[in-house]
């Protein structure tokens, strides 16, 4: 038991440190909106870090870190009762990738993005039925608020693949 706790004190002050070194180059975003099967609709939310963008060669694209933890709600769907993957599962994922972007900060398109990341994911749905999903998203980021189209499959790679699409606002702020 004291071991545990020493462990778990070790590991925050590592965490701490480590995420103080990096916090003046991260954006941090509070994000929900409605995620949707086919036609049908629930709630989603999402805690989204964005650090500091770099050069993609000379281009002017860049590219930046980006993860995220999601919550999607489950739905009660009378006609997937009783199949190998219904839709009533909540499903909590974990997502890391990159978001990319054109332009300087002073362009007025720089707010769009797009961000590709792999995720791991708790629940089995018909939805999202296997352990490793895709996460796709194109939005627009200003300084304190967000807009963004997500969707979250496997990629064909384990059926069902019907998938989650989202609209998601956020409000976020820089660390």
């Amino acid at each position: 038991m004291r071991l545990n706790k020493v462990f778990l004190s070790a590991l925050a002050l590592a965490l701490a440190g480590a995420t103080s070194a990096a916090a003046a180059a991260t954006h941090l975003e509070l994000q929900g909106g409605r995620s949707y099967m086919d036609s049908h609709g629930t709630n989603a939310a999402f805690v989204e870090a964005t650090f500091d963008a770099n050069p993609i060669g000379s281009s002017r694209f860049t590219w930046a870190p980006d993860v995220s933890v999601g919550w999607i709600g489950g739905r009660n769907l009378s006609r997937y009762q009783g199949n190998r993957y219904e839709t009533g599962d909540d499903v909590w994922l974990v997502a890391g990738g990159a978001r990319l972007r054109y332009g300087s900060d002073s362009d007025w398109y720089h707010g769009f993005f797009y961000s590709l990341q792999g995720a791991v994911q708790t629940g089995r749905t018909m939805a999202l039925s296997s352990v490793g999903e895709f996460v796709n998203t194109v939005g627009w980021q200003g300084k304190y608020l967000s807009f963004q189209i997500r969707h979250i499959s496997n990629g064909g790679t384990h059926g069902p693949n019907r998938g989650e699409t989202m609209a998601l606002v956020g409000v976020g702020f820089d660390l």
